[in-house]
Order: structure tokens, then C-alpha cells, then sequence
């Protein structure tokens, strides 16, 4: 056999060599390479993770470690690694696994009816990177309450329960930021100005919302009993509402887990700026996170002239309200009278 006969054989089989080769890495590069059950699974990668961190996080989803790492070096994603979340989806090949962990998805972070900005930030902290403890120091930053019109008192009146798209590695002062410009956003021209007829500030009308959201779960009923409480104020009269005196023990006792059914007699004397027996005028911060329902009927309240209400006894739910106190004293002993007889305790 001649040389350049040998040599073209040699030449066809190191060809063939490569079309197989290539053909077996595409293959393997585009082929499934997942090895969970579920339809999709989210990974986090820390803020400031290293590519071996990132090894470490997708592992336990993928069938050939080795396959995705040939992929991710020639993607140069070892030396361009993102933190955030992740979704991979069952089926992937290497190269989409790779694609898919340089595509950061938000997370839909949403948060309602939290009682005090610590249970807000656990909340929050439960749903993005950021811990509660950052988010708490962000929150009470000194800086940035006296700036925006805030104090420790009634910083979570600046929260507007929502839901809201944030990036899962966003930082805690980041997320800060965004819940003060959500807050400009809600607090509109037309807002405050309703707040402003009302006599109120956009804070003071949030620390009042969070009483009538405390009040009464019946998003119908709220404007009536807005309208109670402002009543009350512009007599110069105590709000006299029993939710801040349930707060109000709380924070005395600093136990926010207990569960207080009944307001007793001796209750009402508890010395706290947030107990509205003995204080006239609105605590001095939320006492909880009101809703959008019980800040409209703040903003948009009844027109009445009730001065007294108390819980009925006919319509589960709902109040009965008076104009006069020996017509509240009627209702007020009906409904005593039905709870004693249900035994109801603290």
C-alpha cells in the first residue's frame, strides 16, 4: 500500500474520530442532565458565593457534575458567577442549567397584618437573603427615620402590605429604599389630602387605620367605625378602643405570643402612651399593619355621628353603634352579658 494511500486512510479515521467525538459531546452537552423529581427547583447563590459554593448548591439536582462544569468553562461562568435565585427545570441540559443560573428570577415577596416591625422583618427576612436582624438595623437606622418623617414608634407605617416583585440577594437596605418609594407612591396627592380633611397626617391616618383594622375584620363596616374614631377626636374625647389596650399589655408584659380574647375592667388603667383609655388622642405608633380597606376608611370614612359602638351579639362580626352613651350602655350590657355567659377568659 503506498504512503499517500496510508495516509488518506489515516486521515478518514481521525475524521471519523472527530465527528463521532463531537458527536457524543453534543450529546452529552444536549442531553437531559437533571435528577430531580419535581417539574422545577430554585437554587440561591449567596451574595459574593464562588463558583465551588455554586458546585456545592447545584449538585444534588444534576446527574453529571462533570458535564455541566465542561459547559460552564467554556460559557466562562466560573469566573462570571451571579448570586440570587435560580430556576432550573426538569429536563434541562447542561448548557441550559448553565444559561438558566445567569438568569436571576424575582421573588413575588408579599406581607400583610404584621403586629410590630420585628414580625415584619422576620417575615421579610424568611423571603430574601437579607436576615431580620440587617433588616431590623436598616429599618431603625437613625439616619433614615429622621429623614423621612419616621421614629422607632411608627416606622411600620411606612409598609404598604403588598405584594411586591424583589430579587431574592436584594440587601436589606435596598429593600429598605424600595418600601419608602412604594410609600411616596401610595401616599399620593389625593391621599394626602383626604388625610388632611380628615385632620390627619399620612402617618397619624396609618396609626388610626391600624385601630379600625383591629377593630373589625368587615371591610364593609370599617368606614363606620373610622368614623367613630375621628369623631371622637375632633370632641377631644379618649378613643377608648380596646386593640390598644391589648397592645398595650403586650408590650408592658414584652410578650407578643400570648393571646388576650376579653378586655377586663383593671385592664383599662395599664399605664402605656398606647392604652386610649387613659391617653387622649392616637398612640403613638401603629399597632398594627393595617390594611388597604382600613386605610381608605380612614381616608374616606362614614358620615356620621356615632360616638359609640360595641360588639353585637345578633350579627357575629359586626358592632352596634350609638349616639348617645344610655344607648351604647344598652348594647354594651347585652354583650357583656352574652360573654359571661359563654365563659369567654383571657
Amino acid at each position: 500500500m503506498s504512503t499517500k494511500k496510508m495516509i488518506s486512510i489515516a486521515a478518514i479515521v481521525v475524521v471519523s474520530g472527530l465527528i463521532i467525538y463531537g458527536f457524543v459531546l453534543i450529546g452529552q452537552i444536549f442531553s437531559n442532565n437533571t435528577k430531580f423529581t419535581e417539574d422545577e427547583v430554585y437554587v440561591h447563590v449567596p451574595t459574593d458565593a464562588t463558583y465551588e459554593q455554586v458546585l456545592d448548591s447545584v449538585s444534588p439536582y444534576i446527574t453529571h457534575l462533570d458535564r455541566f462544569e465542561m459547559v460552564a468553562n467554556k460559557m466562562s461562568y466560573p469566573f462570571n458567577v451571579k448570586s440570587g435565585r435560580f430556576l432550573l427545570k426538569k429536563g434541562m441540559n447542561s448548557y441550559e442549567l448553565v444559561k438558566a443560573m445567569r438568569n436571576n428570577i424575582p421573588v413575588k415577596l408579599a406581607f400583610n397584618n404584621q403586629e410590630r416591625v420585628e414580625n415584619l422583618a422576620a417575615r421579610v427576612g424568611s423571603q430574601i437573603e437579607a436576615d431580620s436582624t440587617s433588616l431590623m438595623h436598616s429599618f431603625k437606622d437613625s439616619i433614615f427615620m429622621e429623614e423621612n418623617g419616621f421614629n422607632e414608634e411608627n416606622i411600620l407605617a411606612m409598609f404598604i402590605p403588598n405584594t411586591y416583585e424583589v430579587y431574592w440577594n436584594t440587601s436589606a437596605a435596598k429593600f429598605r429604599d424600595k418600601m419608602i418609594k412604594e410609600y411616596r407612591n401610595f401616599w399620593n396627592k389625593e391621599r394626602v389630602a383626604s388625610a388632611e380633611k380628615q385632620g390627619l397626617t399620612p402617618v397619624e391616618a396609618t396609626i388610626l387605620a391600624s385601630i379600625v383594622h383591629k377593630e373589625s375584620v368587615k371591610k364593609d363596616e370599617r368606614p363606620r367605625i373610622a368614623a367613630v374614631y375621628l369623631n371622637r377626636l375632633r370632641l377631644g374625647m379618649p378613643l377608648q378602643a380596646d386593640p390598644t389596650v391589648i397592645f398595650a399589655k403586650k408590650k408592658n408584659d414584652n410578650d407578643f405570643n400570648q393571646v388576650i380574647k376579653r378586655v377586663f375592667y383593671n385592664d383599662l388603667f395599664l399605664n402605656s402612651p398606647y392604652n386610649t383609655y387613659k391617653v387622649t388622642g392616637l398612640p403613638p405608633g401603629p399597632i398594627a399593619m393595617p390594611d388597604i380597606t382600613a386605610l381608605e376608611a380612614v381616608l374616606h370614612p362614614e358620615d356620621n355621628n356615632y360616638i359609640y359602638f360595641c360588639a353585637s351579639v345578633d350579627r357575629f362580626g359586626y358592632h352596634e353603634f350609638a349616639a348617645t352613651l344610655a344607648e351604647h350602655n344598652v348594647n354594651a350590657k347585652k354583650y357583656s352579658d352574652w360573654i359571661n355567659a359563654q365563659g369567654v377568659k383571657r
